[in-house]
């Protein structure tokens, strides 16, 4: 299995928590990893130093896009360094000549290498105009596409939550228009979630392993995600994340704990907020609906796992 991945890595810490669990995934090939929503190259830094902690230095990646097609201006913001990483002082920018992350986004592409998409489409975008045509067919998983209200019990998020859609919409409809897209929406990725139960495994699990409990918590903090979890019955009163990047990379990696259905969706864009709505006329596209969360929970801990004990 071939997958590339195109991250907007070191914000919110599941797109570590997705890597590590790609890198332990079995009989994987990583093609590429391109950072999106990364002006300067700093994403890119702090991959580079993630993958030499996990023992990849040797993926190829390359830092993309810095703003948003939509409203040029940036999208998100890196988290306080210290509390994240804890190393004295963040890794040094790592920016790419200009047009590396497309070529190495098109030679995945060319080896018939499906995309995760799990942070703003811009980069796949970018391709697409510059090279009409080259998405057509490529097979996409994206992180996002609001395509139907969250269960009862979760949170009543609606389309605007979609963070990785709404930054940059104008992406957004350029990729679903061409690329063989699956929508890993919230719907779905806020039935997976992240325990401050699972944190004895991770910190058992090595230095990474650490690096990753220490982030979620982190994280759980800055969110208040406790009170998010007491205030939801679907959810549970330890979550510290929701498990959104990780879910997308193994829908693209073929994991059969998701349900996936067929639909003709339309993007529609009302008052700036982009949402995919069902219709006749809307072009064809797969909908994870449903998950079982804990299977996935289990699945993410034992790929991590797997990659610390190989490193």
């Amino acid at each position: 299995m071939r997958l590339h991945i195109d991250t907007d890595f070191a914000g919110d810490p599941d797109d570590a928590c997705a890597v590590a669990m790609v890198l332990g995934w079995p009989d994987v090939e990583v093609t590429g990893i391109t950072t999106t929503a990364d002006p300067g190259g700093r994403r890119a830094g702090y991959l580079a130093h993630f993958l030499e902690l996990a023992g990849r230095p040797d993926i190829a990646m390359a830092a993309g896009a810095g703003a948003s097609l939509t409203t040029g201006g940036p999208m998100g913001t890196l988290p306080d360094h210290q509390r994240y990483w804890s190393t004295p002082a963040a890794p040094p920018p790592r920016p790419s000549p200009p047009g590396a992350a497309l070529d190495l986004l098109d030679a995945s592409i060319g080896q018939g290498t499906t995309v995760a998409a799990i942070g703003p489409s811009t980069n796949l975008a970018l391709l697409e105009e510059a090279r009409p045509g080259r998405l057509r067919g490529a097979p996409v998983v994206m992180m996002g596409g609001w395509a139907r209200p969250l269960a009862a019990g979760l949170p009543a998020w609606g389309p605007e939550r979609d963070w990785n859609v709404q930054c940059d919409t104008r992406a957004t409809t350029v990729v679903a228009a061409s690329a063989d897209v699956t929508l890993v929406s919230l719907s779905a990725t806020a039935k997976t979630h992240l325990r401050a139960v699972h944190l004895d495994r991770l910190a058992a699990a090595g230095p990474l392993g650490e690096l990753l409990a220490r982030q979620a918590q982190a994280h759980a903090a800055d969110g208040r995600v406790d009170e998010l979890g007491r205030a939801h019955p679907a959810l549970p009163d330890d979550l510290l994340n929701f498990h959104h990047d990780p879910l997308a990379c193994a829908v693209a990696l073929g994991w059969g704990g998701a349900v996936i259905e067929q639909d003709r969706l339309s993007p529609t864009l009302d008052a700036g907020v982009l949402r995919f709505e069902a219709h006749p006329g809307g072009r064809a596209a797969r909908v994870v609906v449903d998950v079982d969360g804990d299977a996935f929970a289990e699945r993410w801990l034992a790929s991590v796992e797997a990659l610390l004990r190989r490193h």
